[in-house]
């Protein structure tokens, strides 16, 4: 079922980090790359942030196809999203960053990471264009 392209408060919890998302890029030349990722971050109902860690081909791609796929999961019903979204910038910086980072660390905390060891090196804010449910429990 598709929606209109914003994060709905019921999409909320599929973006705490709880259940790593999994994200899809691809290269200027159709080389695909799927990678999870630790945080997708909201900013707004049409923006979401990426951290980016260890996300080299993710980052390379992302500069030569500005478009990208995430699934973010929802821990306490496991409803799926698909999330089509265009890179916009990356932020090394500012109230987002800052709060991406504190977040991560958090979230590497819960999972018993050592400190330090998941450090955010830029948010890569993305404008959502498309949201569909891939799986609702209540409607399969």
């Amino acid at each position: 079922m598709e929606s209109e392209a914003k994060i709905s408060r019921e999409m909320m919890a599929g973006l705490q980090g709880v259940v790593p998302s999994t994200l899809a890029t691809c290269s200027k030349d159709g080389m695909a790359n799927v990678t999870y990722i630790s945080q997708v971050f909201y900013v707004d109902e049409t923006h979401v942030a990426l951290s980016c860690q260890f996300m080299n081909k993710t980052w390379h791609n992302l500069q030569e196809n500005p478009k990208a796929v995430v699934i973010i999961t929802c821990p306490a019903t496991f409803t799926l999203w698909q999330l089509r979204l265009r890179y916009l910038e990356a932020q090394t910086q500012g109230p987002v960053f800052e709060e991406m980072d504190m977040q991560l660390a958090a979230i590497a905390s819960l999972h018993g990471v050592p400190e330090g060891l998941y450090k955010i090196r830029s948010a890569l804010i993305c404008k959502v264009e498309q949201v569909k449910c891939l799986y609702h429990p209540h409607s399969a």
